[in-house]
């Protein structure tokens, strides 16, 4: 049975609250790293790592908000399927992440639900600029996504395995999303897009870091 867009728009709102304030669901596969040991980290490298990430779990609930957004103005019916298939994917990514933080004593971002909002807005705006410029959107999110995932792998501390582990498979993750948008048929953004993703991406990330 085809939902209405009524439907559609209490499923989108009944997520977007989910993903901002309930606790995170849980992980279809096991936590990289769970059984590894606890690093011995003095307090500026434990609040340095949660601040890590706290970037990484206000990242997927961009992602699951950009993809929602995406779907929601997707043109057929097969990229809406693939935009839903990619959230669920990273759904493991903020579970591990909410874990990870929880370990640390620490707490996501208090700004997820502003986060949301915005993503949202700009992967409706995507999803209907067309189906490949939508695809394009996902491979360069995802590139950059790749590229901040390695910078927090040099950063992060070589005894926390826990949180190495994550952000290892994370990224191998998002390297894999890239891929399968652009062999769907990514359209390449313009520079100047993909200069203001950039420009966005450090924001929040400077801002999560924090707050």
């Amino acid at each position: 049975m085809t939902s209405s867009p009524i439907d559609r728009l209490f499923s989108h709102l009944d997520q977007a609250l989910r993903v901002s304030f309930a606790p995170a669901p849980a992980a279809e596969r096991s936590r990289p790293g769970a059984d590894a040991p606890e690093a011995e980290l003095d307090e500026h490298e434990r609040r340095d790592v949660a601040g890590l990430m706290r970037i990484n779990h206000t990242g997927e609930v961009c992602a699951q908000a950009l993809y929602a957004g995406q779907a929601a103005t997707a043109r057929t019916a097969g990229v809406r399927a693939e935009m839903q298939q990619a959230a669920d994917e990273e759904v493991d990514h903020l579970s591990w992440c909410a874990d990870r933080l929880r370990e640390l004593d620490a707490r996501p971002s208090r700004l997820n639900p502003l986060w949301y909002a915005g993503s949202f807005a700009i992967g409706a705006l995507a999803g209907a600029a067309g189906d490949r410029w939508s695809l394009g959107f996902v491979e360069a999110t995802e590139r950059q996504v790749e590229a901040h995932l390695e910078s927090h792998l040099d950063r992060l501390p070589a005894a926390d395995e826990r949180s190495r582990a994550i952000v290892t498979q994370m990224k191998i993750d998002e390297a894999r999303h890239a891929e399968l948008a652009h062999q769907a048929g990514a359209a390449r953004l313009p520079r100047p897009v993909q200069g203001l993703m950039a420009v966005t991406a450090d924001l929040m990330k400077a801002v999560a870091y924090r707050v």
